[in-house]
């Protein structure tokens, strides 16, 4: 048996006075310093984590502990999951934008943004990118917030209205929980909200004229993006939100200009448009549409800050033929010999002018559908290492600017787009 010094040498060593000097008194038979079998250990237990060695047989335990608490696939190695996969997309009607992408459209299972002024295109935008999913066989729906869709427009861009699902609710809670509902079904591919601005709250239609309402839209706005996004990730829809601008009271430096709705979106967004109307387009004396500039100002799939330039003309959307027609030459898949247009591989020319290629184009889509089906395989070819590193370097503070609101209202067709973001980072360094 140990006497009461041995007790209290061993109650000193275990705690840290390991260089105590007091005797231990020990029965026969026992080694000194050996305490003998059954006595009492006064070392502190360590935990299974701290004791294991085969970390993967732990990992192992608390993955299946997670999955039996959260569901199957809680966990899941990044390999191994469809997010590693290359993000399907759907095209926004127009090649240009889709090479300004990057990714060849529209990410699907996203939350995008399209923003800018009144009559400048974002409802058209939108309304062709459903007529693009509804030729992969999309099921799509229009919330009109704004209670303002024209049909007949509608089905002259291509849409399929008897199979567009639409909604117009009485307030902006009503329309994101119907929104929330039909990504949540898994059975809809894309649903687009027209517009953020229109998204009433319910306490500001329940009250009085003039009755003050601090950020009740920003809030709802936030709320409904942080319900949606896991929504949208698991039925792999997209969400295209629509947004107006506004300008900014006593703002001596940098843009006045702000979209509605609180800065909630700009974060979610994965993709935001910027669109703006150019110059007119002329026949004659009779102007018959507008030179668009699309700038994407935020972009999480590939490089951001690119500009597209497209015709959108009144009452046919945007000009397809016409991008075929300046791509083609670009790409040399078509050949212009003064005011002639030739396919490549065929001595018959298309057309003398511009204008007799587009009619040209527009009497033979199959001739059109094989131009578009070359520049595709040209233009949206998989990218090589180099160039993915180079799409998902991180940028620095000065550059995160540019996804405000774009400051330059009008962009010039001449200015180098490297130059032009070199320009607003040196400014936004010097404020």
């Amino acid at each position: 048996m140990w006497t009461k010094h041995a007790r209290t040498s061993c109650l000193r060593a275990g705690s840290k006075h390991v260089r105590c000097s007091t005797a231990i008194s020990q029965g026969a038979g026992a080694s000194v310093g050996v305490p003998p079998t059954g006595a009492r250990s006064f070392a502190k237990k360590s935990s299974r984590t701290a004791t294991t060695n085969d970390k993967g047989a732990a990992l192992a335990m608390a993955i299946r502990q997670i999955e039996s608490s959260f569901g199957k696939g809680s966990v899941m190695q990044l390999g191994s999951t469809k997010i590693a996969d290359k993000v399907e997309v759907i095209s926004s009607g127009s090649l240009s934008l889709d090479l300004a992408l990057g990714v060849g459209g529209l990410p699907k299972g996203r939350v995008v943004e399209i923003y800018g002024p009144e009559s400048s295109g974002k409802t058209t935008l939108a309304l062709s990118c459903i007529a693009e999913a509804q030729k992969q066989n999309g099921v799509c729906a229009f919330i009109d917030a704004e209670h303002a869709i024209d049909a007949h427009y509608a089905k002259a861009l291509g849409v399929d209205i008897d199979q567009l699902y639409i909604s117009q609710p009485n307030s902006g809670e009503e329309a994101l929980e119907i929104a929330d509902t039909l990504i949540r079904s898994g059975a809809v591919d894309m649903v687009v909200v027209d517009s953020v601005a229109a998204l009433v709250p319910r306490a500001e239609l329940e009250g009085e004229m003039g009755d003050q309402q601090i950020a009740l839209q920003a809030r709802l706005m936030s709320q409904a993006l942080r319900k949606l996004t896991g929504s949208l990730a698991k039925s792999n829809c997209m969400i295209i939100f629509l947004n107006q601008i506004r300008q900014k009271v006593g703002v001596l430096f940098g843009s006045p200009e702000v979209t509605s709705g609180g800065t909630a979106l700009r974060y979610y967004a994965s993709v935001r448009l910027d669109i703006r109307r150019k110059t007119a387009i002329k026949e004659g004396d009779k102007v018959v549409g507008n030179e668009t500039v699309v700038k994407v100002a935020k972009n999480k799939l590939a490089s951001p800050f690119k500009v597209a330039y497209f015709d959108m003309m009144f009452g046919k959307g945007i000009d397809r033929h016409s991008e075929l027609l300046d791509l083609g030459v670009q790409e040399g898949i078509l050949k212009r010999s003064g005011a002639w247009y030739t396919l490549v591989g065929r001595d018959e020319p298309i057309g003398q002018g511009k204008a007799k290629a587009k009619a040209f184009l527009e009497m033979n889509p199959d001739i059109a559908a094989e131009i578009e089906e070359k520049l595709r395989q040209t233009l949206f070819k998989p990218p090589s290492e180099s160039d993915a590193a180079i799409d998902h370097l991180d940028i620095d503070d000065a550059s995160v600017a540019h996804d405000s609101v774009s400051e330059e209202v009008n962009i010039d067709v001449d200015v180098n787009i490297d130059s032009e973001i070199d320009e607003q980072d040196a400014d936004s360094t010097t404020r």
